[in-house]
């Protein structure tokens, strides 16, 4: 079985910065594509950035240029480092990656953002 596991999360003033890690456990021969998501009350889940297993990234236009997601596969885990945080950046944000060997990504629990203006 194979777990993803955020931390990072919390309450932040807009302007802020925070750092959110996701890291893969259990029984892992290689991982693919890794990201992050983010579900604002409301509304549906979206794509807020996602990197490759040789590092090509891609970012929601929303958060180009403020948040860049990064990977070290030796820990696999991944990275989101989010600067200049906005309100609208308020949202549960999860962890997602494929598994070489697994026919389906999986999810990680979620954790919580909330940016105050």
């Amino acid at each position: 079985q194979v777990q993803l596991v955020e931390s990072g999360g919390g309450l932040v003033e807009a302007g802020g910065s925070l750092r959110l890690s996701c890291a893969a456990s259990g029984t892992i021969f290689s991982i693919l594509d890794m990201g992050w998501y983010r579900q604002a009350p409301g509304k549906q889940r979206e794509l807020v950035a996602t990197i490759t297993s040789t590092g090509r990234t891609n970012y929601a236009d929303s958060v180009k240029g403020r948040f860049t997601i990064s990977r070290d596969n030796a820990k696999n885990t991944v990275y989101l480092q989010m600067n200049s945080l906005k309100p609208e950046d308020t949202a549960v944000y999860y962890c997602n990656a494929g598994f070489q060997g697994r026919s389906r990504p999986y999810w990680g629990q979620g954790t919580q953002i909330t940016v105050s203006s």
